[in-house]
């Protein structure tokens, strides 16, 4: 029987209830996205949450008519430690009268059950949606969801997203109406904890810990107090739950034995994850994304595709339409919108972008992206981060822009800060990379000093970052799901709304740039620019005409880099010169197009303060390579 608590009454809902919002909430990686996607379909839009850049997506539901459904951020707990998680108490405080379908794991219901119990606290209508139940069957998981309902005095309801299985059950329960506020459970919690609250709250005020510890509260209290009462609001909630589980749940020991197993064992244990690790990265993101990707697609696009069939004709009609050369290059010729902006876009990002998204989709829903985030993680402490950086990490090898907006997954302002100047300052680009690698190609010993180089960038500025940028360390707590086949149909909604987002905020930019280009060019602004970073150049080593390259590396990373691959060609650099301009163009500014991303999620001053930094930075190891290697007789 449900237990309630002495200081709150059920309360009917007004007709109607307010309930024209539902939010849903939960732990990550429990399919909260997919029934949102399965409830809405493609009526959705997405916005960050104000005064955040964290996303929350909202749409409606054919099968609902009436309500507005939001897909909030994943959290574990209304004691908030991710920024993800304080947006998702902010919304969850601030929608008294919605109702929230709260999505949890149906076989690791046990760790996820007091998420509910503090909702019901709270006095939040809500339905428990217990999901990938195929799992838990194949676990011999066995819940009876009416008895649990009954225990809890909500809604339960069991599904599997990926099958669509019980998601009309779940829209005839929102249909019906949930307009009883359910009873508040009366848990008990220790005299110790009940005393420490009273400190916090004025005379009079029940103790319901949901309703009245908040962040602000906490941080009045000495950390080691407030770290005692923190867990032991956790132990007294999962007594609770156990309480109720041990009644309507069987929760059978997991097999160790099986092929799943053994593959979870090898992914888990290091001296056999690294190698695994290895072969992902070497297969998923060099062989797939590196060489079919921005190799044989980039090369099919723009030169099959778009350099035979689009920008010929293009430039005729241009031409024959708009009498004026100047005009005419706004639109085409080498730097126009459609020629250089809607080309880089479309032939070179796009396939790039769209084999990494369509690889990381894979990796998401096999369950492997946690493995190789709790693999990594120890060496990223030192770097002030997390494993989770892993992803935005491994997606600037693919293209910065977009890894600078994948930050937003990092828990803490202090995580994404150093993620975005690592990203700056030492992943190239793969458009860039490519090319850079063909430099270096030419001599085993360049290959090798770059690499080192690279390497000690990337070490020595995290581990900077990690004892000069506020805040506090990283904290790692991540749902290691089972590993599981990717679904076909999981993997191409996810990598199409991947590719969307790509369209509608990435897309604009590269057109943008083309303009910038444009009136760069007829205002003579970049030839009085290129003049004056000339003796900048040759101070590096380099033959005056690398400072064009140089510049529209800002604008093109892969086009700065290019240019200095095309002096190489025409015997203009020695190996010294080549080492020198690998160097240079790999630590240069970020393109325009991410200089725009990094304004946006981090402000003005950080933009320009970090290019202003890594520019300084390329500029010094540039000059001092080469008077070193000049010293070392290096020609």
């Amino acid at each position: 029987m449900t237990k309630q608590n002495p200081d709150f009454e059920a309360k009917e809902a007004k007709p109607g209830g307010g309930l024209k919002q539902i939010f849903i909430v939960g732990p990550p990686n429990v399919g909260k996205s997919l029934i949102f996607n399965r409830l809405t379909g493609k009526n959705v839009s997405v916005s960050n949450y104000p005064g955040t850049t964290v996303e929350v997506s909202s749409g409606v539901s054919p099968n609902l008519p009436g309500f507005e459904i939001r897909d909030t951020p994943g959290a574990y707990s209304l004691i908030p430690i991710t920024e993800e998680e304080r947006v998702s108490r902010e919304i969850i405080l601030a929608h008294p009268d919605a109702l929230f379908l709260h999505v949890v794991d149906a076989k690791n219901l046990r760790r996820m059950l007091p998420f509910t119990l503090e909702l019901l606290e709270l006095g939040r209508r809500v339905i428990l949606v217990l999901n990938l139940m195929d799992e838990a069957r194949r676990y011999g998981v066995v819940i009876d969801t009416e008895a649990l309902g009954e225990a809890l005095g909500i809604p339960v309801v069991a599904t599997v997203a990926t099958k669509g299985e019980g998601l009309d059950r779940l829209c005839a329960v929102i249909r019906d109406g949930v307009t009883a506020l359910p009873p508040v459970p009366a848990i008990d919690y220790p005299p110790e904890v009940l005393q420490v609250l009273r400190q916090l709250v004025p005379s009079g005020t029940p103790l319901v810990p949901a309703r009245i510890v908040s962040p602000d509260l906490l941080e009045k209290l000495p950390l080691v107090e407030r770290t005692e009462l923190e867990l032991g609001l956790r132990l007294a909630r999962q007594r609770y739950a156990d309480g109720i589980l041990s009644e309507v749940a069987s929760f059978p020991a997991v097999s160790q034995t099986g092929f799943s197993s053994f593959l979870n064992r090898l992914t888990m244990n290091v001296w056999t994850a690294v190698p695994i690790a290895l072969a992902v990265v070497y297969f998923g993101v060099y062989q797939f994304v590196g060489k079919f990707g921005a190799g044989t697609l980039v090369d099919f696009l723009e030169n099959d595709i778009y350099e035979t069939y689009i920008t010929p004709p293009l430039t005729t009609f241009v031409e024959r339409v708009i009498p004026s050369r100047t005009l005419q290059d706004l639109f085409v010729h080498d730097y126009g919108m459609f020629t250089l902006g809607l080309r880089y876009a479309v032939a070179l990002i796009l396939p790039i972008v769209g084999t990494f998204f369509l690889m990381f989709s894979v990796l998401e829903d096999s369950g492997y992206l946690p493995r190789l985030a709790l693999l990594l993680d120890r060496v990223f402490k030192k770097l002030g981060l997390n494993g989770r950086a892993v992803i935005p990490i491994v997606l600037g090898f693919g293209c910065g822009t977009m890894a600078t907006v994948v930050t937003r997954i990092l828990e803490t302002k202090r995580e994404r800060i150093i993620a975005t100047l690592l990203l700056g300052f030492a992943i190239p680009c793969s458009a860039q990379l490519g090319v850079v690698l063909a430099m270096v190609a030419q001599r085993r010993e360049i290959f090798v000093a770059w690499l080192v180089v690279m390497g000690a960038v990337f070490m020595v500025l995290g581990m900077i970052a990690a004892k000069k940028v506020p805040g506090r360390p990283p904290v790692f707590y991540l749902e290691i799901p089972p590993l599981r086949v990717p679904r076909l149909s999981n993997v191409l909604t996810k990598t199409y709304s991947r590719m969307y987002w790509y369209f509608v905020e990435i897309f604009p930019l590269f057109l943008a740039a083309s303009v910038v280009i444009w009136l760069g060019t007829i205002t003579g602004v970049f030839q009085i620019v290129i003049q004056a970073i000339q003796p900048v150049v040759q101070a590096m080593g380099l033959p005056p005409e690398a400072a064009h390259s140089l510049l529209f590396g800002f604008f093109r990373r892969d086009y700065g880099a290019a240019g200095l691959f095309d002096l190489m060609n025409h015997g203009r650099l020695n190996e010294r010169q080549i080492f020198v301009s690998v160097l240079v163009i790999s630590l240069f500014l970020p393109c325009v197009a991410m200089f725009a991303v990094m304004q946006k999620e981090r402000g003005w001053r950080f933009a320009v303060g970090t290019s202003a930094a890594i520019l300084v930075t390329a500029t010094c190891v540039g000059i001092s390579a080469n008077q070193i290697l000049r010293l070392l007789g290096w020609s």
